[in-house]
């Protein structure tokens, strides 16, 4: 028999560690007479384009992974492809309907059986049960343990299922072509400590790990295949420190130089043991996502979380100090009590612990999670299509969430892009406030951005500028010539660009002097990396610049794009001011 698995990312590079999981479990444990593929799309792909390529490979069983990204366009799929294949069964699984089992097949026919809670056992009694059959007959179904199924017109959710052992679920990944430019995703733990009410991991209480040498031997794999990126997740990865310490311990002793670990951790957790540890890594081994959500008391307390605001203050500065680690923080705005002044506070706290990413999200009302079931004690309102954000709550008005949407919009570009690093760090400093300064910045862009208009890179430092000279009563201590020079700083350190942006200065007096220190043997010197090329490809592959022309004291700052910070990924820099000196001297043009 063919089964099939579906898997519907939100985006290419994203792959679906659900469903390879449960294959080899599957695999693993019986259902050797079944044939298991799985077929993994966007949802950008065309529900058409979709249900063509499903019903070409021919399944006899089709099973969905089913998340708050993908839930309306697989529904949308089901019902169309019952309708050209009425024989063939469909599963669903996933959290997206392991919370509602009833509701999911009372509101889609199309949809014969539910998965719910862990898939790995559950699948693997589900494919034994089919045995060489296409279909399971009731009285079997009804001793398979964690499904959902209709009867006699009714509904019948059969007990939970054990929680699966971690380390008895194989390794998933063994071709690893088919990966590919995608980030593989992995998993030494389950459940979490915390009790979080707007998250469906503080349901599952029961803390599990994979065996610690397992873990290893699969990372030494990743390692050994110089995989790009590699994104555990486990929900609190450092909630045991033996366990942290010695997973980190080993993929620092084993870097390749190339593969970078992303875990999300509790800042509050960290030891120091931990800090000394992560300084000895290389730039860009690893980054750390950190969940702040709200330094608000009450708001923290509403939501079952517990957390030291000041400890995680403390720690983002330590570890932003070693100089080699990503650091990216949370915020969730929506949450009770958190009203606007509230959440630009927070916004402030966490700003000032400067992060390398701020993801300001908003509240999403998940099935299951604690939040749904208080919602209408909160007073949250939120819209009932996924991923169920929330519209307004009695902190917090619509009008008043559509202006955070604004400043979330400029904070990813302005911010997390790391492309205008050095202006925006000025810039924060003419307002009162880091949020007050991407308030009136997100009001400027959206009113700029007319009709959904989209804007190039370029368009955004102009607009930037823009803003800066409509705002002059902020920055009249730096005139709109430095404002520039900040800019083109910011461009260069990205982009080795063709054409120069108009907002740079005119340097075409000093093109000639350039050359000639391209020409000269001093580039050699200070640049031993590219040796292999002559003057004319190295002045293609870096980039000079004059910064200021208009003070009568010109800078001569060289970028090199082969080295470049892991990090913020911005190119070396060499101030090659006296070298250039060097050159007019020599040629009598200057003197020293």
């Amino acid at each position: 028999m063919r089964i099939l698995l579906v898997a519907i990312n939100a985006k290419y590079i994203h792959s679906n560690l659900a469903v390879y999981s449960l294959k080899a479990y599957a695999e693993k444990y019986g259902a050797n007479d079944h044939k298991i593929d799985i077929a993994e799309y966007t949802i950008n792909w065309f529900p058409e384009e979709i249900i063509r390529d499903i019903y070409e490979k021919n399944p006899d069983v089709i099973g969905f992974s089913c998340y708050i990204w993908n839930i309306s366009i697989v529904k949308e799929i089901i019902s169309d492809y019952k309708k050209i294949s009425p024989g063939t069964k469909i599963w669903v699984g996933g959290p997206e309907v392991s919370y509602n089992m009833e509701q999911v097949l009372l509101e889609n026919p199309g949809i014969d059986y539910v998965m719910y809670g862990e898939g790995e056992k559950i699948f693997g009694n589900v494919m034994n049960a089919y045995g060489s059959a296409k279909d399971i007959g009731e009285t079997e179904l009804e001793k398979i343990k964690g499904i959902a199924f209709r009867k006699s017109g009714k509904v019948i959710v059969t007990s939970p299922e054990s929680l699966v052992n971690l380390s008895d679920i194989p390794f998933v990944y063994k071709d690893m072509k088919k990966f590919e430019n995608r980030i593989i995703y992995y998993e030494s733990s389950r459940g979490c400590p915390f009790s979080c009410s707007y998250c469906l991991s503080s349901v599952d209480k029961k803390l599990r790990f994979r065996d610690v040498d397992m873990v290893k031997r699969e990372l030494k794999f990743f390692i050994e295949h110089r995989t790009a990126q590699v994104k555990f997740v486990d929900r609190t990865f450092n909630c045991r420190h033996d366990y942290a310490m010695d997973i980190w311990k080993f993929i620092r002793d084993n870097d390749n130089g190339i593969t970078n670990f992303h875990f999300e951790i509790a800042a509050d957790l960290m030891t120091p043991d931990e800090i000394e540890l992560i300084k000895t890594m290389r730039p860009g081994l690893i980054q750390l996502e950190i969940g702040v959500q709200s330094v608000n008391e009450k708001t923290l307390e509403a939501i079952c979380r517990k957390t030291d605001i000041s400890k995680i203050a403390e720690v983002s500065f330590q570890l932003g100090q070693t100089g080699n680690v990503h650091r990216h923080l949370d915020l969730i705005a929506g949450l009770p009590y958190e009203n606007y002044a509230s959440f630009a506070n927070s916004f402030n706290r966490v700003y000032d612990m400067n992060p390398d990413l701020l993801q300001l999200g908003f509240l999403k009302v998940l099935h299951g999670s604690v939040m749904k079931e208080k919602a209408q004690d909160f007073g949250i309102i939120y819209s009932g299509r996924p991923p169920y954000e929330v519209l307004s709550t009695r902190w917090l008005s619509f009008d008043e969430i559509l202006k955070l949407k604004s400043v979330e919009n400029v904070v990813e570009i302005y911010y997390n892009s790391l492309q205008f690093v050095n202006t925006i760090t000025k810039l924060a400093k003419c307002f009162d406030s880091a949020f007050q300064m991407y308030e009136k910045l997100g009001e400027y862009y959206k009113k700029c951005s007319a009709d959904g208009a989209k804007h190039s890179r370029v368009t955004r430092y102009v607009l930037l500028l823009n803003f800066i000279s409509d705002w002059k009563i902020y920055t009249a201590k730096i005139d709109m010539k430095k404002w520039r020079e900040l800019l083109t700083l910011d461009y260069y350190l990205r982009e080795n660009a063709k054409n120069r942006p108009e907002f740079s200065a005119d340097i075409s007096e000093d093109k000639s002097r350039i050359r000639d220190f391209y020409k000269s043997d001093k580039v050699r010197e200070i640049l031993p990396d590219y040796s292999d090329y002559d003057s004319r490809q190295i002045e293609k592959m870096t980039h000079v610049e004059v910064f200021g022309i208009d003070s009568g004291q010109k800078t001569y700052i060289l970028f090199d794009y082969n080295n470049r910070n892991p990090l913020n990924r911005q190119a070396r820099i060499i101030n090659i001011t006296e070298w250039i000196k060097d050159e007019l001297s020599d040629k009598g043009l200057c003197k020293r």
